[in-house]
């Protein structure tokens, strides 16, 4: 395979999270590698953060393991241990069915980013352990529902009825 030219290969903004959720991650950039290097195992992105931007909502997921290093700037793991601070090199992992909520937040006032490797799966249930929210991924769709299946609502979601 020849050597991926980062330069050519294109960001996505944002998330997919429902209504206001949505906002933790602004600021999230994330950049795939995996896809454009042919691989169909595991993914493997560079996500960037802006300062003040999280990585996601804090979750884990019940099909997938979850690999990440920090390769610039400082970024903060939050997970049910509490924070941990985490500089270029510094490394976590996250086994699937390990209900251990975490993500990454850059709490300074630069850019940060790391690399995460992940499990690809045909489906996949994640949690969200500070919401009452599970997502649930079939057919390359994301469906986001309370943890019990049932609808999630406008004052869940912060949208605008």
């Amino acid at each position: 395979m020849p050597k991926l030219d980062l330069s050519q290969l294109p960001w996505r903004t944002g998330s997919g999270y429902p209504g206001k959720l949505a906002e933790a991650c602004k600021g999230r950039s994330v950049q795939p590698l995996g896809d454009p290097g042919g691989l169909s195992q595991f993914g493997v992105n560079i996500v960037r953060l802006e300062p003040g931007a999280a990585s996601s909502l804090r979750h884990y997921h019940m099909e997938q393991d979850e690999f990440v290093m920090v390769t610039e700037g400082s970024c903060t793991l939050i997970d049910d241990q509490g924070a941990h601070e985490m500089q270029p090199g510094d490394c976590a992992a996250f086994p699937a069915g390990e209900a251990n909520g975490h993500h990454l937040v850059n709490r300074s006032d630069k850019p940060a980013a790391f690399l995460v490797v992940g499990t690809r799966t045909e489906t996949e249930t994640g949690y969200y352990s500070d919401l009452d929210m599970m997502v649930k991924f079939a057919r390359s769709e994301f469906t986001f529902t309370r943890k019990d299946g049932s609808p999630l609502t406008a004052d869940q979601t912060g949208e605008d009825t």
